[in-house]
């Protein structure tokens, strides 16, 4: 039987795959959808004669036993009124057929990968499932619509991260992911053409409270004991259960559901996606059964949820000791994990994946980084920063070599590429907290360590894992920890060296720490170098949480005051901007009325998000819009950039773009140090996040941070924060 079930074979879907399946087959011809339509992009190509290509794909997860369900793909007209009448003779409607990722007795995953022709207008494409019904009847499967930019366009970007909630919250503070109708309403004002996410899209934390599987596991006392608790099959088929329901829960939770059907997505993972702190804690706890076991399901999942890829046909349970070697490819076969199961096993890596050279020390699969084109001018890259990840390093030294690798070879075929934005799982440029590390590692935690195992006490300062002090996993996470201060200088000197090799900027975006913030590497005042000819800047745009509570204002006061000019080398500084000149809907006196601030939101309940001295971090739920700053129009005859224009000022005169003067070397650098900067804050063109600014040239960036002004308000409304970043012209 063994042997049978190891074979591949063709379902009777069409899908080879390995496993037999549940062996039910659906009688009606209806598509019983149990969670979806996800919606993905993946990347750009030139495959039809030249003409640029889309490419993304669709997932819905269904009752098993479906058959062969289509996917009908539309035009549905120009998003510009401008570009209405042009004729649309390269778009007829096309079906596709979904393919069967996995199916067991109570699931199966189906993927429908399409692609679309870029037109000369912004567009925007309709998709309809073929009989598609939902297993709740209070919903029901309406045709879903997304944006795609016009040839000439590069990606209006959504960037979010942290989507979900830490074990503890108080829900009738912090009410559900209400920040996703803000999301909502800006899309439909100027949409989206795609969405990031940063890490942490779902938190799986609940896995070991409650009545969550880990549970009996996180409770025994005995560090030694519970390293060597066992991860048998029927552990792993309940965590199987649980990280699947809760996928299920939250992807079908609204608003969160709807922008996903709508925004096509690109994701990463970070802890939470697993677990929190998976992988930053002392390996020898690291290489448990129970953290192996986890691992490999969140890994599964997260491939299916979040990538649209097929799992591993097994992951590790000490039940079967095959699994507990893993080889270059991953987890060997289990077939009692493939009883009643089918696992697709042709599924071919898209070329937009970046795969590890290596399988991870903790999750044993190879990562997956992604490299994609983000429409005409942006390239994106988001780092798998967690397949890796020990506490000792964030990525293994050949993982940024192909990275980098990929970088230069597309970069330098195609020459209209003029800025990469870098996806990391943390922040990079962020204030020093290692004396907060040393005091956690000092002799002086060890008498309260004692006391809190003998007597309980200060048992909210230690995690139920390793007994170690419950922010060190934290912090070993960040960049900026001082076991991953070389990983993180080498990262930096490697940017800086592609950024100057290819005259891009690079711009970073970061989660994770549950507050807004923008940091900046640059070049040191005394070399005298303009910043849009300065290979070195690069800002780091912080934006986390779109859902989990913020930390509390102390918290964003003392990284504040650890808001320090540091020196990475001997020609880089970094800082933070001083971007929140006052707090989400307070009005201000030019305007009497919060700017961005919308009905629903009540400023009466605003209370005080920071001291007064503390201009750089926001405790406050955001997420961050991204698009060039150059207003580039929204149909075009042909592919090519778009003549500069001149840039409107803030009293709505026009004033070209400049290069800014040298900085200051006296001058405070956490204040503005070029024309995107000036007047950085919720003044500042960008603030709004709608309209280009035309402030930084042809190929700038406008960034926005949205922040929610009220908990309170369950329609999420928000306030902006705007800044531009230049594009780079390196000087003859």
């Amino acid at each position: 039987m063994a042997a049978s079930i190891e074979s591949p074979h063709t379902d009777p879907s069409g899908a080879t795959g390995i496993g037999a399946g549940p062996q039910v087959l659906s009688t009606s011809n209806k598509l019983e959808v149990i969670c979806g339509p996800l919606l993905n992009y993946r990347r750009m190509s030139n495959e039809r004669s030249g003409s640029p290509t889309w490419h993304g794909s669709v997932l819905v997860v269904t009752t098993p036993g479906q058959q062969h369900p289509e996917l009908t793909l539309s035009l549905a007209g120009a998003i510009d009124a401008t570009a209405r009448n042009a004729a649309f003779t390269r778009a007829e409607s096309r079906r596709f057929a979904g393919e069967k990722l996995y199916e067991d007795s109570d699931k199966a995953f189906w993927r429908f990968t399409i692609d679309l022709p870029f037109q000369e207008f912004e567009s925007r494409w309709e998709y309809k499932i073929n009989g598609l019904t939902y297993v709740d009847e209070k919903e029901t499967g309406m045709p879903q619509t997304f944006a795609v930019p016009s040839v000439a366009q590069s990606m209006r970007i959504l960037f979010h991260s942290c989507n979900g909630f830490s074990v503890g919250t108080d829900m009738e503070t912090w009410q559900g992911p209400s920040l996703w109708n803000d999301v909502l309403r800006m899309h439909a004002q100027k949409p989206f053409h795609v969405m990031i996410g940063g890490g942490d899209q779902i938190y799986n934390d609940g896995v070991r409270v409650g009545d969550g599987p880990l549970r009996p596991w996180t409770e025994i006392g005995n560090p030694h004991k519970r390293r060597e608790f066992l991860f048998g099959e029927k552990l792993r088929a309940d965590c199987d259960e649980y990280y699947y329901k809760n996928y299920v829960q939250w992807y079908g939770t609204k608003p969160f559901a709807t922008a996903n059907g709508q925004i096509p997505q690109v994701n990463i993972w970070d802890d939470h996606d697993i677990i929190d702190g998976f992988g930053s804690y002392t390996d020898r706890f690291m290489r448990c059964a129970v953290f192996r076991g986890i691992g490999g399901v969140a890994h599964k999942y997260y491939l299916l949820f979040q990538h649209h890829m097929a799992p591993p046909k097994s992951t590790f349970t000490t039940d079967a000791p095959n699994t507990t070697d893993v080889g270059p490819d991953g987890t060997p076969v289990d077939p009692v994990q493939l009883k009643n199961t089918f696992v697709m096993t042709d599924d071919l890596d898209d070329p937009s994946y970046m795969i590890g050279s290596k399988p991870g020390p903790y999750v044993e699969e190879r990562s997956r980084s992604i490299y994609c084109q983000l429409g005409a001018r942006i390239a994106f890259v988001g780092i798998d920063a967690r397949t890796e990840r020990t506490r000792h390093q964030v990525n293994y030294p050949e993982t940024y070599k192909m990275i980098f690798d990929r970088l230069d070879k597309e970069f330098s075929a195609n020459k209209n590429l003029k800025h990469l934005v870098l996806l990391l799982g943390v922040p990079i440029a962020y204030p020093r907290l290692q004396w907060l590390e040393n005091l956690f590692r000092s002799p002086l935690i060890g008498p309260i360590k004692f006391l809190h195992k003998r007597f309980g006490v200060a048992g909210g300062l230690f995690n139920k894992f390793d007994g170690s002090v419950d922010l060190l996993d934290d912090l070993d996470d960040h960049y900026t920890a001082h076991q991953h201060k070389h990983e993180r200088r080498e990262l930096v000197h490697a940017l800086q060296k592609f950024s100057k090799s290819h005259s891009a900027r690079v711009t970073i975006l970061g989660g994770d720490v549950h507050l807004a913030a923008i940091g900046r590497f640059y070049s040191k005042p005394k070399l005298g170098i303009p910043a849009e000819q300065d290979h070195r800047y690069m800002p780091n745009v912080i934006s986390s949480a779109i859902t989990n509570k913020p930390p509390p204002q102390a918290v964003a006061n003392l990284l504040a005051s650890r808001n320090k000019i540091h020196h990475l080398d001997h020609d880089t500084d970094e800082t933070l901007l001083e971007i929140f000149d006052r707090d989400p809907g307070v009005p201000t006196k030019s305007n009497g009325a919060a700017n961005g601030a919308t009905n629903g939101a009540v400023n009466g309940d605003v209370k005080s998000k920071t001291s007064n001295a503390n201009h750089a971090t926001m405790p406050s739920r955001n997420y961050a819009i991204i698009c060039e700053s150059h207003p580039t129009p929204t149909s075009s005859a042909s592919a090519a950039p778009p003549a500069p224009v001149a840039a409107p000022t803030t009293n709505g005169e026009a004033a070209p773009a400049q290069t800014s003067t040298p900085p200051d070397a006296k001058a405070n650098a956490r204040k503005p140090m070029h024309a995107g900067e000036q007047g950085a804050g919720t003044g500042h063109p960008a603030a709004a996040g709608l309209q280009a600014t035309g402030l930084c040239g042809q190929y700038g960036l406008d960034i926005t941070l949205r922040v929610e002004i009220s908990p309170k308000d369950t329609e999420g409304h928000t306030d902006g924060y705007g800044f531009s970043v230049p594009a780079l012209e390196i000087a003859a």
